[in-house]
């Protein structure tokens, strides 16, 4: 806490960068971006503040539309601005005219990143940062078991991680499923099933960990296979799931197609065990998108299969090199299995095998450990 505003680890990165250019801030809704920006025009600050412009407010957005900008502001917030369609070019030549002169944020809840591509180009004009819900490294509690157990049940966002209250956290999926659809959605693509994009996201939950198949559910949905497709990488650009692809080589015989999904929020899954794994691999996600953001590497996130079924849940990759894999457990158990076996058999230098209990043991290059002993050894976000 710093005078009364929750830091986020991305916050100092932030601030370092502004002072050489604009920085977008991408995130699922409700993840905090708001909160966040506004803490950086002023502690104190709030949605009223003349700083903050927020394009699904009309007051603000016709100050976008005729370039009224408030007149001695040094930081102005720029919210939701991609739902503008002429966006990219306008805030092109606001970061040009104001460049040096005061700091720009945006932020919006969408994969700003993706809006640049084609027309006016913003190469070098600002800095992506991508917020991620809470994970056990930025609550630093003093007893990290208890908190592994609170973002279990509660997930990380912050309204209902710090509310811990079970009703208001099912009244606020529901709210955020309904606004991620019937407004997020709508406003940048032009879907017109909306009731078959509810579906979709509903269904979801039911797929999470396992391979996923595309043609499955879009039986389910009762929608053409090129159609799910596209809804499924809409909902990936609004930050409501991602799909991670397999890793391998033919000398282990990997498969080599089949993605698995998860989702950003990770408390709409009902089997404990699944969540678990969403749980784990959104924090290795976390950990390759700060590396991205913050230090410029290409960082990957997969999982390891073959066809005879053996798995390991994830591997990350640097610059396209695996530098570990991660085989999640719920109790403290012996190594799997699994493990052992690709090990052996790949270039992979490091495996880790992470439970929620207390053992803690190195056989090789496999360790075991608790969650908690696993992020603080890779300095997690």
């Amino acid at each position: 806490m710093k005078n009364g505003v929750r830091m986020r680890y991305v916050t100092d990165f932030i601030i370092e960068s502004l002072k050489k250019r604009a920085v977008f801030i991408g995130g699922p809704r409700q993840v905090g971006k708001t909160t966040l920006a506004l803490s950086l025009i002023n502690p104190k600050a709030n949605a009223r503040h003349g700083g903050y412009l927020n394009w699904d407010y009309e007051p603000s957005a016709e100050k976008i539309r005729k370039s009224k900008l408030p007149i001695d502001q040094p930081v102005i917030v720029f919210d939701e601005l991609h739902k503008f369609k002429l966006w990219k070019r306008w805030i092109k030549g606001v970061i040009d005219v104001e460049k040096g002169r005061r700091k720009i944020i945006v932020t919006g809840s969408a994969r700003l990143d993706l809006y640049q591509k084609g027309g006016d180009s913003l190469f070098g004009r600002y800095r992506y940062v991508r917020l991620h819900p809470f994970s056990l490294p930025e609550l630093a509690g003093k007893d990290p078991a208890a908190d592994v157990e609170r973002l279990l049940k509660f997930g990380g966002f912050p309204e209902p991680l710090f509310s811990e209250n079970a009703r208001e956290l099912k009244l606020w999926q529901k709210e955020r499923l309904r606004r991620i659809i019937r407004e997020d959605v709508r406003d940048i693509s032009l879907i017109q099933n909306i009731s078959g994009m509810e579906t979709l996201a509903e269904l979801l939950p039911d797929r999470v960990g396992s391979p996923l198949s595309v043609q499955s559910l879009s039986e389910d949905v009762q929608v053409d296979h090129k159609t799910l497709k596209r809804w499924l990488a809409v909902l990936e650009s609004m930050y409501f799931a991602y799909r991670i692809p397999p890793f391998g080589s033919k000398k282990i015989r990997a498969v080599k197609k089949e993605q698995k999904l998860y989702l950003w929020d990770w408390s709409t899954i009902e089997d404990p065990g699944i969540r678990w794994e969403n749980m784990v691999a959104s924090q290795l996600l976390k950990y390759c998108h700060w590396l991205e953001d913050s230090e410029g590497d290409t960082m990957e996130l997969r999982y390891l299969r073959d066809i005879d079924r053996r798995e390991v849940d994830f591997v990350v990759l640097k610059n396209k090199k695996p530098i570990f894999a991660v085989e999640c457990k719920s109790g403290e158990k012996a190594i799997g299995r699994s493990v052992h076996y690709f090990a052996e058999r790949t270039a992979i230098p490091k495996f880790y095998q992470v439970h929620r209990g207390e053992a803690a043991f190195e056989i090789g290059n496999i360790k075991v450990m608790p969650f908690h002993l696993f992020c603080h050894e890779l300095d997690m976000p």
